[in-house]
């Protein structure tokens, strides 16, 4: 795979990620961040979103709005009220780009899961991470965030406020190498 060049659309991973790397558990999240949800709104706003089937399930089988759902899955004639469904995350990211082009929006945001993230981090351009202050049994991680590949700026850091299960800080990667 080669690395996305900045004349392509860029690709964004974003991700709530544990001190241990874990994102999940029997397909759920593992813990509420209330005070994260405009955030995340926010960096994925305008942007054709690509997830994998179990993330799109994750969401109650329904579509985040506004934004084009673009389901990556292995299971043949899946169909997802809401989403458009495709074979493979290549497949994904060619509808995402055309879409980004057609909209005009300043990338792609890529929601996970665990296979998705691992697929899609050598042709990521950032990452936007949400580091959890936690440490929950999981079974699915995160890749690695190689620091001489990503360069790092923290955007806030935040207690754990009304609706949050814990506290946590977001940070913008960005590819500096690789």
């Amino acid at each position: 795979m080669s690395q996305v060049t900045s004349a392509k659309t860029p690709i964004v991973l974003v991700a709530a990620v544990a001190a241990n790397g874990a994102i999940g558990r029997d397909n759920r999240l593992l813990w509420r961040l209330k005070s994260d949800m405009a955030h995340f709104r926010a960096t994925t706003a305008g942007k054709p979103l690509v997830m994998g089937r179990k993330t799109f399930e994750s969401f109650g089988g329904k579509p985040l709005p506004r934004r084009l759902n673009i389901v990556a899955s292995r299971q043949p004639g899946l169909t997802l009220p809401g989403a458009v469904v495709t074979g493979s995350l290549e497949e994904a990211l060619a509808i995402a780009r055309a879409e980004a082009l057609r909209s005009g929006a300043d990338g792609i945001a890529v929601l996970g899961g665990a296979d998705i993230y691992a697929q899609s981090m050598a042709l990521a351009d950032r990452l936007v991470i949400t580091h959890v202050e936690a440490s929950p049994e999981a079974d699915a991680f995160f890749p690695a965030i190689d620091p001489a590949v990503w360069m790092g700026t923290e955007l806030f850091r935040t207690a754990a406020g009304p609706g949050d299960d814990h506290a946590f800080r977001v940070v913008d990667y960005r590819r500096t190498s690789g």
